[in-house]
């Protein structure tokens, strides 16, 4: 953690030698020692250093001329920040400060609190937010400037087929087996005695909250949460659009150490007490509790699913797609024909050897079922441990081949797309380093840079 920590401050904070000086800017930069001006912008030695110790911690294998790439890669930064200038591209303070925050509160959950971000780092959230600002705001202008030289980038099929008749057969790369599914699921309803019986629990927990009881050892012992029942509930600070609509109406009206009545979410039921609110965000604490499914209900969503399974097979009219928009109660899919999406990859293709570590139960599901099949009603246990029943149909098995058009196309469409966006971009560099003012250091004359810099 410490380390995922130190990662952060360095990709977060790395130039803050530059952003963060003493007064007497001119002495500091006379010691740190300027390596190069582009377009009257300067970049010290330190910057460099900052960016190369972030490599190597990151685990990256340091090669003889990784300084000088990563040297190289500061160096267009400063060009795409210039002509931004030039092009009136800015970003604004709104945009910047939720930047930051997303950056810190991502570290903060990691880590634990603010409090001990900010012993780690040795100054306070506040001090690290103002210090860096302008650093954070360079990198969102980069990115933007990035943008606007990509996006007018196209790609035609026939760009496409030229970019894959250029490449070596024997260089294509080689594509596992891979397998398209869809599926059915049906989550089993739970009973309205099992929903009062844990708002009564709850309920009687509020009571001894409020009696003097410790509410974080209440949700140390009780909650469902593992993740902040660790924590003595506590989930760190979050704003209000990071929670489900139903926990944030009733944590952002609570006043600090106040408890919350029961409210029911997606996830199940909570009770929640506020710690302590910073602006826009607060921290708070919850106990959580899930209704259990009986097995009587659970069954009852398997028989639903061998129905809906035997309309699909004895009605040609009803599709697979159609069934799973109209009565799956997976959000995700229902609405892309019931398809599952590889969460490693975002597409809908999974490799056969990453199913078992992704989704062990569909490997269960798809054993022996040919394509266009649909299995029989399969258990199916979600990411939070919650059980549901689902029906699998298996829509394409690719076997293992190297890459051709007709399988991998949007594969070989992307590639093809970054390889043209490079281009363009490497173009642009040329002609923008020949209209820009450019010194660099001398002890750098020895670097093998991409591209022409002295």
């Amino acid at each position: 953690m410490i380390k995922q920590v130190a990662l952060f401050l360095i990709a977060l904070f790395s130039f803050s030698a530059h952003y963060a000086q003493p007064e007497d800017n001119q002495t500091n930069e006379m010691l740190d020692g300027i390596i190069a001006v582009v377009a009257g912008d300067i970049i010290l030695k330190s910057e460099l250093e900052a960016k190369l110790q972030g490599f190597s911690q990151s685990g990256e294998r340091i090669k003889p001329n990784t300084k000088c790439l990563l040297f190289e890669d500061v160096l267009f930064n400063k060009l795409l920040i210039d002509q931004a200038k030039k092009d009136s591209i800015e970003v604004g303070e709104d945009q910047v400060n939720q930047e930051i925050e997303r950056r810190l509160d991502f570290y903060v959950q990691q880590i634990g609190s603010v409090e001990k971000l900010e012993r780690f780092y040795g100054k306070s959230v506040v001090q690290i937010k103002e210090e860096f600002k302008d650093l954070i705001r360079d990198q969102l202008i980069v990115q933007r400037m990035q943008q606007e030289l990509s996006q007018g980038v196209k790609v035609t099929p026939r760009d496409v087929r030229e970019f894959y008749h250029s490449i070596p057969k024997d260089s294509l790369p080689f594509i596992n087996a891979e397998v398209e599914a869809a599926h059915i699921v049906i989550k089993p309803k739970i009973s309205q005695e099992e929903k009062e019986k844990v708002i009564t629990k709850l309920r009687g927990f509020r009571e001894r909250i409020l009696d003097g009881e410790d509410f974080g050892t209440l949700a140390y012992l009780y909650s469902d949460d593992e993740g902040s029942a660790s924590r003595n509930g506590e989930l760190g600070f979050m704003r209000r659009g990071q929670l489900v609509p139903e926990f944030a109406e009733a944590a952002f009206t609570l006043e600090p150490g106040q408890v919350s009545p029961v409210v029911e979410t997606e996830f199940g039921f909570h009770i929640i007490q506020l710690v302590e609110r910073q602006g826009q965000k607060a921290n708070f604490k919850h106990i959580l509790l899930k209704p259990s499914v009986s097995g009587v209900q659970l069954n009852k969503a398997k028989e639903r699913l061998d129905s809906l399974r035997n309309e699909i097979k004895n009605n040609p009219d009803l599709t697979f797609s159609d069934m799973a928009e109209k009565y799956s109660d997976d959000e995700q899919s229902k609405y892309n024909d019931g398809k599952m999406v590889n969460p490693q990859t975002g597409a809908t293709r999974f490799e056969m050897d990453q199913l078992s570590e992704i989704d062990p139960g569909l490997v269960y599901a798809l054993d022996k079922l040919e394509p266009g099949k649909i299995s029989e009603p399969v258990l199916y246990v979600k990411r939070d441990n919650t059980k549901a029943y689902r029906i699998v149909k298996l829509l394409e098995v690719v076997e293992p081949h190297r890459a051709n058009l007709k399988d991998d196309y949007q594969r070989i469409r992307a590639v093809a797309k970054a390889r043209k966006e490079k281009d363009e971009l490497d173009r642009w560099i040329r002609e923008k380093i020949e209209s820009t003012y450019i010194k660099i250091h001398d002890d750098y004359r020895d670097c093998e840079f991409q591209h022409t810099w002295f």
